[in-house]
């Protein structure tokens, strides 16, 4: 009996393909625990720095959580005019801790926070659709630059997790944490290696696994504190008092919002890349407009700015798994974490240093999507190597010396402060004085460009090399070894008429006409 044809066909884009309901969840849950310990952290940081009880401040975690949850099924699964629709895993941004601490050192509460969010977000989505139209100063030679500094200012986060996440803990640094870290990275590669596809794809999440039983039998993990607290929990909106609104931490907030549009276009430009699907200005407007809407939701439910985490297009980069719908599941999971406290203090309790291993590989993996695209630009007759060479200077520069840009305005340092910011802007500012605005350009106008220009001999100098000629220390000689003269620019036509006229027949009279 004959099969039956296979009738299935392939989504019109990458991101669109879907997956069986448990592929989805397990690959979903996957990208939940690479990023988990980036969207608990600002609460943990925000809540200590403003005196939170440990209640009040795991019922920050759970908002978060939440949040974030609901921001990923927006930006992954989309509404119409909401959501790039694109594998992004959406949470709080670091961007904004250092002005958010700043509002409160300055004698503001949670609510001045919380304010200055909402209306800085709530400006940011009406300017997103023009925000968006910078997408045609994104060339290559600015989304590789972008997604290479992605990859490598996220490498001290992945170092920091390796050595414990606690740099005032005694064992910050310990050979048990970095081996731990050592043997979660091992069996990512082992499993990557493995003849199985399904278990290559789950190499992240099943060495996550593996290292956290190793680390509870080694008595390196602290499950203690997982039944305290509630089970079930609803996010209570404005559980912290109503927002109240500042001028000056609104206009603080704001700087804090350009840069987290900023971070989110390059990830939008880079998970497009990873995926290999077309990624427009409309796109990025509707990604754009998500990413805004849940950061100006998100102080109502007593969350911060929201944006998309680097480090999971890392994972889909990794793993091959372009869907959408697996990002989404993923979403969904995040949102439980936050109705179920119990299930976050469970996944809270995998040791830092496994996520450390983990995050070599994905960090890294970013970075290497990003040096694959610089590798398809264009270096000849322009200053695009110029233009690769500072950007990633200045996007690396707050990662090497984090204190660079102490002693500049506050506004100024919020945005540099950020590698990725850094990198973006470089790039972009400098992709348009080099190739937007033509005047002053010339070929080979710098020393950049020499050693990568396109070389050209006429034909006129073709024709005149003969079998066995070589270029010795700079000379050209023939197959005899004997010094073929070259004639200066100037004496040419008189070189050539005395050769044609029969006035020269040897190579020292052709010298001695040149010396004339």
């Amino acid at each position: 009996m004959a099969e039956a044809p296979d009738t299935r066909t392939k989504p019109a884009r990458p991101e669109d393909e879907r997956l069986s309901i448990g592929a989805s969840f397990a690959y979903g849950l996957q990208h939940v625990l690479t990023m988990y310990g980036g969207i608990i952290a600002v609460p943990l940081i925000m809540g200590g720095a403003a005196g939170l009880a440990p209640g009040e401040i795991g019922l920050l975690i759970a908002s978060c959580l939440f949040i974030g949850g609901l921001a990923t099924i927006l930006q992954s699964f989309g509404l119409p005019f909401f959501g790039s629709q694109l594998p992004l895993v959406q949470g709080v941004s670091f961007a904004g801790v250092a002005t958010m601490l700043a509002i409160l050192d300055g004698g503001g509460g949670l609510g001045d926070v919380f304010g200055a969010v909402l209306v800085a977000s709530l400006i940011g989505l009406l300017i997103a659709p023009f925000f968006a139209q910078i997408i045609r100063f994104f060339p290559p030679v600015v989304t590789g630059v972008v997604i290479t500094t992605i990859g490598l200012t996220l490498m001290p986060v992945a170092a920091n997790w390796a050595m414990g996440g606690n740099a005032e803990a005694e064992d910050y640094g310990s050979m048990a944490n970095i081996g731990l870290a050592g043997l979660t990275l091992a069996i990512v590669l082992i499993l990557s290696k493995v003849n199985s596809a399904t278990l290559s794809r789950l190499s992240i999440l099943l060495a996550i696994v593996i290292g956290t039983i190793v680390a509870a039998v080694l008595g390196m993990a602290d499950f203690s504190g997982v039944g305290d607290g509630a089970v079930v929990a609803f996010p209570t909106p404005f559980a912290f008092g109503w927002p109240t609104f500042d001028v000056a931490a609104i206009v603080s907030m704001f700087i804090v919002i350009i840069v987290t549009m900023t971070e989110t276009t390059a990830d939008i430009l880079a998970v497009g890349e990873v995926v290999k699907t077309k990624v427009n200005s409309r796109r990025i407007a509707d990604g754009l407009r998500a990413d805004m809407l849940s950061s100006a939701v998100a102080p109502v439910f007593n969350s911060f700015p929201q944006t998309a985490f680097a480090q999971n297009v890392g994972l889909v980069a990794i793993t091959g798994v372009k869907s959408r719908f697996v990002v989404s599941a993923g979403g969904v999971i995040l949102v439980v974490l936050g109705l179920f406290p119990l299930v976050g203090r469970v996944v809270a309790a995998i040791p830092t240093p496994v996520l450390g291993g983990a995050g070599v590989v994905l960090f890294g993996t970013v970075a290497a999507a990003g040096i694959r695209t610089l590798a398809k630009v264009k270096y000849e007759n322009n200053m695009n190597l110029i233009i690769v060479a500072v950007s990633l200077a200045f996007g690396l520069i707050p990662v090497v010396q984090p204190t660079f840009y102490d002693a500049f305005p506050d506004w100024f340092t919020i945005i540099f402060h950020s590698g990725i910011s850094s990198a973006a802007l470089m790039a972009v500012l400098l992709n348009i004085v080099f190739n937007h605005i033509r005047a002053g350009n010339t070929d080979n106008s710098s020393v950049f460009v020499a050693g990568t220009s396109v070389r050209l001999l006429k034909q006129v100098d073709l024709q005149s090399l003969r079998e066995g000629d070589s270029v010795v220390d700079g000379k050209v000689v023939d197959a005899d070894g004997e010094e073929v003269p070259v004639v200066p620019d100037d004496r040419y036509e008189v070189v050539r008429r005395k050769v044609a006229s029969g006035e020269i027949t040897s190579r020292d009279e052709v010298r001695a006409v040149c010396e004339e």
